[in-house]
């Protein structure tokens, strides 16, 4: 998939993480039944399953977890890093985000904090918006990929409405030798080119290289991790 930054769509943090959480966390509240544990194994053969069943396990997990529940923070960040990454190609994610030729020039070990960094950083905001919105009520409608025997990368939409929002949610999905796996979410929804996760971060990154390379990235994102432990 090729991203470009061309046009991207102008979102602020405090928008990016409304989106983010609500894309994450709308199922929770929707009156929908939770995934066996059979079930859940079996979804990652189809993305149209792989979207229901990651958003389901990581509230459930979220619901069960006493500390999660009463919305602590550190806690509900790892259950979204224990039972939400499993379903994610964020390897995939990081690699789009800083580009490939910015990425291929790193270190081993720069593209391995780059890595882990970018996905903390990620976790902690969902976790962060997450202990937000408890007892929130949110409806959700997932739309199917469409896809066919060659399929391997696809879009699984989904609209979500309450609280006085009507949003609309778009997961892309790329098929890998462990199934399928969720590594961008386009906060607008699927028809909206330039929303995507990726391309937002994009231009961010693209900065932060060009003022300290590859080293300058790795501070921005460690020291953006900081602040939740703050």
């Amino acid at each position: 998939m090729n991203y470009t930054t061309a046009n991207p769509i102008e979102i602020h943090e405090d928008g990016m993480n409304k989106f983010l959480v609500t894309a994450l966390s709308a199922v929770a509240f929707s009156g929908i039944g939770l995934a066996s544990g059979a079930w859940a194994q079996a979804s990652s053969n189809n993305p149209n399953d792989m979207v229901k069943t990651a958003v389901e396990t990581v509230v459930k997990a979220a619901k069960a977890d006493a500390a999660a529940r009463d919305g602590d923070v550190a806690a509900t960040a790892r259950v979204v890093a224990r039972d939400f990454l499993p379903y994610t190609d964020f390897h995939r994610t990081t690699r789009y985000a800083v580009g490939s030729k910015a990425f291929d020039a790193a270190t081993p070990a720069q593209q391995q904090q780059i890595f882990e960094q970018f996905q903390q950083l990620l976790v902690n905001t969902f976790a962060l918006q997450l202990s937000q919105v408890r007892g929130s009520q949110i409806a959700f409608k997932f739309t199917p990929a469409k896809l066919t025997a060659n399929s391997s990368d696809v879009v699984v939409g989904a609209s979500v409405s309450g609280n006085g929002d009507n949003l609309s949610v778009a997961y892309r999905l790329a098929k890998t030798d462990k199934g399928w796996k969720i590594y961008d979410i386009n906060m607008m929804g699927e028809n909206v080119a330039n929303a995507w996760l990726i391309q937002l971060y994009q231009p961010q990154f693209k900065a932060r290289i060009a003022q300290g390379g590859i080293d300058g990235l790795i501070t921005y994102l460690r020291d953006k991790n900081a602040r939740f432990g703050k």
